[in-house]
């Protein structure tokens, strides 16, 4: 026997080895998909069981988000604060007049309810600095959020839903969900006590979860943010408004229309021991703050005209400089907002004019 002869048997069990490592990848590859997909263990909490717990809940509205679904774009920009780059490298904080993409909304997936001053208000951001990786970020007028855990969001959109028969919120599940979560009877605690502004332009909106920011010495910081606003607090009157169903939005329009509206985007620097996976934890209140900028809000457009509209306010499209935390809801948030996306992005045809439109917004302006 030749010397290449004997070699051929060891090629060919080399060749062997090598597609049957390629093939074992592969099924992992697929079952791991397949576990994603919660195909594998129905008990998961997959994508669709979110979108169908939205449902039970607000009922089903083709083509608007699953949640936030009452809403309104705006444009405007972001500029940096001159000692802004201390706290991350992020391009965003070494720029000024950065473009912005945004969108004020009310909690919650049904677009023609009527405004009501507890509904929970918030603020998306998609900050565009030319040349440069873009930041999403998405915030609640609320201290804390009311849950830690995707379990704990999932179970109280089910517990919350009205019951068929009534038509109203079961308060025997909601008895047993809080029981079961004593860490959302708490953090309710903290959302009942909060003050109410008089409309989104002078209320103030948190990230709630944590981050973590990197400077450009690799230095890294856990943080939390918030807009805060330039225009003066003034107490919600409820008496102000009978009758009008939309006031919220036609108050913040109107006032878009008159002059520009600005908010400072204020970090929360945490410190060792501040909780960075439990967002339903206040962190102590002398915790240091500083200023990284100024978001100003020029303009108001409807979802049917406005840029917002296809925009998918992900809180995990983040720059370098700026990373998630351990916070489960984070993975949450970006994978049921993306389930959102695609099912609402495929009902375009047959959403309807949303409860702001452009001939309110454009009978606004002066």
């Amino acid at each position: 026997m030749q010397p290449d002869d004997k070699q051929r048997p060891l090629g060919l069990i080399n060749t062997l080895g090598r597609f049957a490592s390629i093939g074992l990848v592969l099924c992992a590859a697929a079952a791991l998909f397949v576990f994603v997909g919660g195909w594998l263990s129905p008990e998961r909490l997959t994508q669709d069981r979110f979108m169908a717990a939205f449902e039970a809940h607000d009922g089903r509205h083709p083509g608007f988000r699953r949640n936030h679904a009452k809403g309104v774009c705006v444009t405007g920009w972001f500029d940096a604060a001159t000692d802004a780059a201390t706290w991350s490298k992020a391009a965003i904080f070494h720029l000024q007049h950065v473009p912005i993409v945004g969108r004020f909304a009310l909690a919650g997936g049904m677009p023609f309810a009527a405004d009501q001053a507890a509904t929970v208000r918030s603020m998306a951001l998609r900050f565009l600095p030319i040349g440069a990786e873009e930041w999403r970020t998405g915030m609640n007028d609320i201290p804390v959020f009311a849950v830690n855990s995707n379990e704990g969001f999932y179970a109280q959109l089910l517990a919350s839903a009205p019951d068929p028969a009534t038509g109203k919120p079961n308060p025997s599940a909601m008895q047993v969900f809080l029981r079961r979560h004593p860490e959302t009877a708490r953090a309710m605690q903290l959302i009942k006590a909060r003050a109410i502004s008089s409309g989104f332009a002078d209320d103030t909106y948190n990230s709630l979860n944590a981050f973590s920011m990197t400077n450009a010495a690799g230095t890294s910081i856990a943080v939390r943010w918030a807009t805060v606003p330039m225009q003066p607090f003034v107490a919600h009157d409820a008496a102000a408004h009978i009758g009008d169903e939309n006031y919220l939005f036609d108050d913040l329009v109107k006032q878009i229309a008159l002059h520009p509206l600005k908010w400072q985007l204020v970090l929360t620097i945490g410190e060792e021991g501040d909780s960075t996976r439990d967002a339903t934890v206040p962190w102590p209140k002398e915790r240091r703050l500083a200023t990284a900028g100024t978001v100003t809000i020029a303009r108001a457009m409807s979802e049917e005209t406005g840029a917002c509209n296809d925009v998918n306010y992900d809180p995990l499209v983040l720059p370098d400089g700026i990373a998630a935390s351990d916070d489960p809801l984070l993975a949450t948030r970006s994978s049921t907002y993306a389930r959102s996306f695609t099912l609402r992005s495929a009902e375009k045809s047959v959403k309807p004019v949303s409860a702001v439109s452009s001939r309110d917004i454009d009978g606004s302006r002066p």
